[in-house]
């Protein structure tokens, strides 16, 4: 097992500059300048689906473009039985009352431990290793500082393990197997400072996700191009649409939502019903739960399940985002959830759980709506088809909300902040 390098596509601080303003670029500059040339390593376990990869996509060519050495790296030759145990650490840390056994425990050590020898080769700077995936492969090299081994150039590094999941209420089994290896690591990086308990011991930086404005995902689509892709998928242009893109994940309840469009639908019988994901390297839970997912929707063709395996990619989540009249992020446990900043930034009324990661994101009845069961969620959609002018002025307060704190310029300042300091502290952006 070993460590393959992602490519990664040009992507300028200046173009952003139209979205977020020319300060915010300069800002970004202005935290650089005395990083020019670090070298910078991520590390994490898919270089596609789910947020992630898609974060590191923008963040890696944007760390190089404000003059630092930045790369990405993604494990390659893991056994299809170490993701299965990973998305059950995954889940456990968000709260799954389904601990690890010893076997599954011992294969994460093994998987983590053959790692070692396939750590990129250095000198690092910094080096951020992302979730649980890599997190004792991380330690271990980490360790090796101390005993006078220089793994690839790990000794002069600074080294983060970055915590992209909601750790609110993790699962006490699991989390006593992984906080001692968290506490080997220079820092941590969580979203939100609720995700991050007392076991941790280094200090704690707290760094919110971002989109890209210039992503594909993100750009304004044609408005006769987004009706050819809303048709191109069975789903009728002029018909009220309800969408939630997420990866099929338990967490992010889609059968909920479909529960709650069946209670919208005997009011607004037209409505429809876009479930939009796609299904990640790391994730073999989420082609099960894509088939459950089918079978609930009982044939009814106003419910169409559709996934990356169906050609939905960037630009048509896009047309479905930027058509549909709510947007919904049902939650149950939410690390942040970028889909839910994609529907903001649209400038889509948001009707989401009451999970941190929403929490984060949205002011209840100002720039989204916050729910807390499955008929509150449909009761909220209900009032947005009722009242346009009530969708139209949450999306115009979540537009603004996602330009201030929400778009790739602040996130690479948060990272700048963070590297640029001696003694680690929380940054100041």
């Amino acid at each position: 097992m070993f460590f393959t390098e992602v490519g990664v596509a040009l992507n300028r601080l200046d173009d952003h500059a139209p979205y977020a303003g020319e300060a915010a670029v300069q800002d970004a500059r202005r935290l650089a300048r005395n990083l020019s040339g670090a070298r910078v390593l991520h590390i994490s376990s898919t270089p596609y689906g789910g947020g992630v990869a898609e974060l590191l996509h923008t963040i890696v060519p944007l760390m190089r473009d404000a003059g630092l050495d930045a790369r990405w790296y993604v494990i390659d030759g893991a056994p299809g039985r170490f993701f299965e145990v990973t998305k059950k650490i995954h889940n456990a840390l968000q709260g799954m009352e389904d601990g690890l056994t010893s076997e599954e425990w011992a294969l994460y050590e093994e998987v983590n431990r053959s790692l070692v020898a396939g750590f990129p080769g250095g000198p690092w700077d910094f080096v951020v290793i992302h979730d649980p995936q890599p997190l004792q492969m991380g330690a271990l090299v980490r360790d090796s500082i101390s005993s006078g081994v220089d793994e690839g150039g790990a000794q002069s590094a600074k080294w983060f393990w970055r915590c992209h999941i909601d750790m609110s209420t993790p699962l006490a089994s699991t989390w006593e197997l992984l906080h001692p290896w968290v506490n080997r690591y220079d820092g941590a990086i969580v979203t939100s400072r609720d995700y991050a308990g007392e076991e941790i011991r280094v200090p704690v930086a707290e760094i919110t996700p971002s989109i890209d404005p210039t992503s594909p995902k993100n750009l304004l689509v044609d408005p006769g191009r987004a009706r050819e892709v809303l048709s191109a998928f069975s789903v009728d242009p002029d018909r009220p649409l309800l969408v939630q893109v997420s990866r099929f994940d338990p967490w992010k309840d889609p059968f909920g939502v479909i529960d709650a469009y069946r209670i919208v639908k005997a009011e607004y019988p037209d409505v429809q019903l876009a479930l939009v994901g796609s299904i990640a390297l790391d994730d073999p839970e989420g082609v099960r739960l894509l088939d459950d997912l089918k079978g609930a929707a009982g044939g009814d063709p106003d419910v169409r399940v559709l996934s990356n395996q169906d050609g939905v990619h960037a630009a048509e989540v896009a047309a479905f985002q930027q058509k549909a009249d709510v947007v919904i992020q049902k939650s149950v446990r939410e690390g942040f959830g970028l889909t839910i900043t994609e529907g903001m930034w649209k400038a889509r009324p948001v009707v989401a759980g009451q999970a941190t990661g929403c929490r984060l994101q949205i002011e209840d009845g100002r720039n989204g709506y916050l729910i807390a069961s499955t008929e509150e969620c449909a009761a909220r959609i209900v009032q947005i088809l009722s009242r346009p002018d009530v969708g139209e002025s949450l999306g115009r307060e979540a537009r603004e909300t996602v330009r201030r704190r929400f778009l790739s310029t602040t996130h690479l300042a948060r990272y700048l902040s963070l590297f640029a300091q001696g003694p680690m502290r929380e940054p100041k952006v």
